[in-house]
C-alpha cells in the first residue's frame, strides 16, 4: 500500500484533511473516522492517522474530489466546536498507529513511561548542576562507550572506519569515555586558535558585518509572532507562521515513527545537543545568507561539538562557550559577533515552537544527505530529533528557551584571552598611528627643506643659465661687434689715410659715419657729402689699390687688446674704433709710397 501525500488545516468547528491520490478510482474509496482515529483507503492507497482531538459523526462531514488535481478533500466536524487541535503539522507523530499509545507495553517501557509522564508535568530546572556521567570498571568493561541521540549507540564507528575521518574529530569513539572525549577536543581548540585570524576579522570586518545584516525567515516569523502577543490563542497560532513546503512534508511522511525511553539525564543530554546542533546551523544560514554551498555540511558538523566530538554537555552554558570556542577556531569568519548573532537566532526559533525546531532539523536532514560522509549523522542524530521533536511539548521548549535568554556569554569565557589580546592590538594600532603622525610631520618639513634647496638650485642654475645666455649673447654680440669693428676700422682708415687713384693722385676724402645700435648690431652707411658716383669710384679704387706688406710689430699687441676687449664686453664703436686707429692692421691703405704697391690700370680707371 502506498501512504499517499496529505495535509491537515482547521477552523474552530471543522477539521480539514487533503489527501492527494492522482490516479486513483473516485468511484472506489473508503473513508472511517471515529474519536482520534482517521481511515482512508482508495487503491492503491492507504492513510491511518491519529489525530491529536476528537471528532464526530454528526452529519455535517462533507467530501469532494477534485479531477484535475487528483486530490480529496475532506471535512470532518469536532467533537467540541472551538476545540485547537495541536501538532497537525506533525505528520510524523500522525502516522503512528493508535495502538501504539493505547497498547499495555512491557515492563521496562512501563517504569520509563511514569518518569517521563511525571517529568513532563513538573517544571524542569535547567540551571541544575551535574556531573559527567562516568561508568564503572566492571559495568564497561564487556561494553563499549555510547554516543548518538540520547546516548543510544555504540559500535557504528567499528564498521564505518573509512567514514570516520570526514564525519568526527575524536578517534574511536567506541573506546573514548565523555570526560576524555572533552580534554580532547579543549585541546584540540586550544591548538587551533590562531590570534593573527581572530584579530584580522576583528578589525577587518566589512564582510562580516555584511552577513550579520541578513535576517533568515524566523526572524521576520518572530516579529509576526510578538505583534500577536495578547490575543487569543498565541500559544497555539505560532504554527501559522512556520510553513512548511511539499518537499518537507514528504521528508516528515518518509520517517519511520518510533518511541524513545529516555531517562531524566538522557532526556538533559538530548534538549542540549539540540541547542548545540541548532546554534551551528544559525551560523551556517547566517555566514551564506541562506544559501547552500559545498561548505555547509562542514561548517554544521565542525561547529556543533555534538555532532563532531560525540559530546555531551551538562549545561547550557557549557553549549555556548564549546560553540563560541569553535567559531573562533574553525571557520573562514572568526569574529564573536557571529557568535551572539547564531545565540539570539536559535532563542527565537525556540520561542517559535516545535515547529520551527523541526524545519530547522529536516534543513540539517537535507544538507547531510547530500553530502557523501554526513549521511552517518543523519542516522545517528538529526532523523531521531525530526522524530522526537514531534513528540516534544511547546512548554518545554519555552522553558528551554527561556533559560537560554537567561544564560551570559562573554569574551572571557572563550578561554582565549580575547580581551587581552584585543587591548593590545589597540595600544599597537595607537603606536602605529603615532609613528605615522611622526612621519608624516618629517615628510611635510622635508620637502619644505628640499623645496627651499631645489628653489636655491634652481635660482643658481637659472643664473648660470642667465649667465651662460648673456655670455653666448655677448660673445655672439662681440663677434659681430668684431666683424663691425673691423670694418668699421678699414673704413675709418680708409677715411683718414688718402685716397690715390691709378695715377698715384691724392683724391677728397670723404665722410662716413656708421650709427651702431645697442639693441641690435646694425651697421648704416651714410655719406654725408658724396654723391653716388664718387662712391662707386672710390670702391674701384680700393679694390685697386692693395699694399702687399709684412704684418707689423704691433699686430700680436692688437689681437691681445682685441681680446680682452671681448672678454670685458666693450662694445662702444667709438672706442673700438678709437683703438684699432692707434695699432697697425695687416692690409691697410697707405699715404706713402711703397715698393711693394701695385698699380693696376685698367680700362674702367684710364676712363
Amino acid at each position: 500500500m502506498i501512504t499517499p501525500a496529505f495535509e491537515l488545516t482547521q477552523d474552530p468547528d471543522f477539521l480539514t484533511i487533503i489527501i492527494k491520490v492522482p490516479y486513483a478510482r473516485a468511484s472506489e474509496f473508503d473513508v472511517y473516522f471515529e474519536g482520534e482515529d482517521f481511515k482512508f483507503y482508495a487503491k492503491p492507497y492507504f492513510l491511518r492517522l491519529t489525530l491529536p482531538g476528537r471528532i464526530v459523526e454528526d452529519g455535517r462531514e462533507k467530501a469532494s474530489y477534485n479531477t484535475d488535481k487528483g486530490t480529496f478533500t475532506i471535512w470532518l466536524p469536532k467533537e467540541i466546536p472551538g476545540q485547537y487541535f495541536e501538532g497537525l503539522d506533525m505528520l510524523t507523530s500522525l502516522l503512528a498507529p493508535k495502538k501504539s499509545r493505547s497498547a499495555k507495553p512491557l515492563v521496562e517501557e512501563i517504569v520509563a513511561s511514569a518518569e517521563f509522564s511525571e517529568e513532563e508535568e513538573e517544571e524542569f530546572d535547567w540551571e541544575i548542576e551535574q556531573t559527567p556521567y562516568k561508568e564503572s570498571a566492571e559495568s564497561t568493561l564487556p561494553l563499549q562507550y555510547r554516543y548518538g541521540f540520547g546516548n543510544l549507540r555504540s559500535g557504528v564507528f567499528q564498521r564505518l572506519q573509512d567514514e570516520l575521518s570526514d564525519v568526527i574529530d575524536i578517534k574511536d569513539p567506541d573506546q573514548t569515555p565523555v570526560d576524555e572525549r572533552r580534554r580532547k577536543r579543549l585541546a584540540a581548540e586550544d591548538a587551533k586558535f590562531e590570534p593573527d585570524h581572530y584579530l584580522a576579522d576583528l578589525f577587518e570586518d566589512e564582510a562580516i558585518q555584511h552577513v550579520l545584516k541578513y535576517k533568515p525567515w524566523w526572524v521576520d516569523a518572530h516579529k509576526k509572532m510578538t505583534a500577536l502577543q495578547g490575543e487569543s490563542h498565541q500559544e497555539h497560532d505560532t504554527h501559522t507562521f512556520v510553513v512548511f513546503s511539499e518537499e518537507e512534508r514528504e521528508q516528515l511522511r518518509k520517517f519511520t515513527n518510533k518511541s524513545y525511553l529516555l531517562d531524566k539525564r538522557s532526556r538533559h543530554h538530548v534538549y542540549l545537543g539540540l541547542i548545540d546542533i541548532l546554534l551551528a546551523y544559525c551560523y551556517e544560514i547566517c555566514v551564506n545568507e541562506g544559501d547552500k554551498n559545498v561548505e555547509s555540511s562542514w561548517n554544521i558538523r565542525k561547529l556543533s561539538a555534538t555532532l563532531c566530538w560525540l559530546e555531551s554537555f551538562t549545561s547550557i552554558h557549557d553549549v555556548l562557550v564549546s560553540f563560541g570556542r569553535r567559531v573562533l577556531c574553525y571557520p573562514l569568519h572568526r569574529h564573536f559577533g557571529l557568535v551572539t548573532r547564531a545565540f539570539s537566532d536559535t532563542i527565537m526559533i525556540l520561542q517559535l515552537g516545535r515547529a520551527a525546531v523541526l524545519k530547522c532539523l529536516l534543513d540539517i536532514h537535507k544538507i547531510f544527505m547530500e553530502n557523501e560522509p554526513g549521511y552517518i549523522l543523519n542516522d545517528l542524530f538529526i532523523t531521531d530529533y525530526c522524530i522526537w521533536i514531534q513528540k516534544t511539548k511547546s512548554k518545554k521548549l519555552a522553558a528551554l528557551s527561556e533559560s537560554l535568554q537567561k544564560t551570559t556569554l562573554t569574551k572571557s569565557h572563550m578561554g582565549f584571552e580575547l580581551e587581552e589580546l584585543e587591548a593590545a592590538a589597540v595600544l599597537v594600532q595607537e603606536e602605529e598611528r603615532t609613528l605615522k603622525a611622526v612621519g608624516t610631520v618629517s615628510k611635510q618639513q622635508l620637502p619644505s627643506s628640499e623645496s627651499e634647496t631645489s628653489d636655491s638650485e634652481e635660482s643658481s642654475s637659472t643664473s648660470s643659465e642667465t649667465e651662460g645666455s648673456d655670455s653666448d649673447e655677448r660673445e655672439s654680440s662681440t663677434s659681430d661687434d668684431g666683424k663691425i669693428n673691423s670694418l668699421q676700422n678699414m673704413l675709418q682708415e680708409e677715411r683718414t689715410a688718402p685716397l690715390t687713384d691709378c695715377n698715384g693722385l691724392r683724391q677728397g676724402t670723404n665722410t662716413l659715419a656708421f650709427e651702431v645700435s645697442d639693441e641690435k648690431s646694425k651697421v648704416s652707411l651714410q655719406s654725408t657729402s658724396v654723391p653716388g658716383k664718387l662712391i662707386e669710384e672710390l670702391e674701384k679704387q680700393m679694390h685697386t689699390a692693395i699694399r702687399l706688406s709684412e704684418p707689423p710689430e704691433g699686430l700680436a699687441t692688437a689681437s691681445c687688446v682685441l681680446q680682452e676687449q671681448e672678454e670685458n664686453r666693450v662694445s662702444e664703436p667709438e672706442r673700438f674704433s678709437n683703438d684699432t686707429t692707434r695699432k697697425g692692421n695687416f692690409l691697410d691703405v697707405s699715404s706713402k709710397t711703397n715698393p711693394l704697391l701695385f698699380l693696376c690700370s685698367t680700362n674702367e680707371d684710364e676712363d
